[in-house]
């Protein structure tokens, strides 16, 4: 009875090992893709943020 659940443990593993290799490839193509997001939204909003800037520069200049 020892060979037939060493059998079944065998035959069971490589499944288990190809399904937790991609969910961890999945994770980590999720887990790019959100960080690659949040960077670029924030690269955008600094963006943003200076061109606001130079548009009220060139609306009201500093005068020294």
């Amino acid at each position: 009875m020892d060979e037939f659940w060493v059998a079944a443990a065998w035959s069971i593993a490589p499944t288990i090992v190809i399904v937790v290799l991609f969910f961890w490839i999945l994770r980590s193509i999720l887990t790019f893709d959100r960080t690659e997001r949040r960077v670029y939204s924030k690269i955008e909003a600094e963006e943003r943020a200076k061109r606001a800037r130079a548009a009220a520069e060139a609306v009201s200049p500093h005068t020294s």
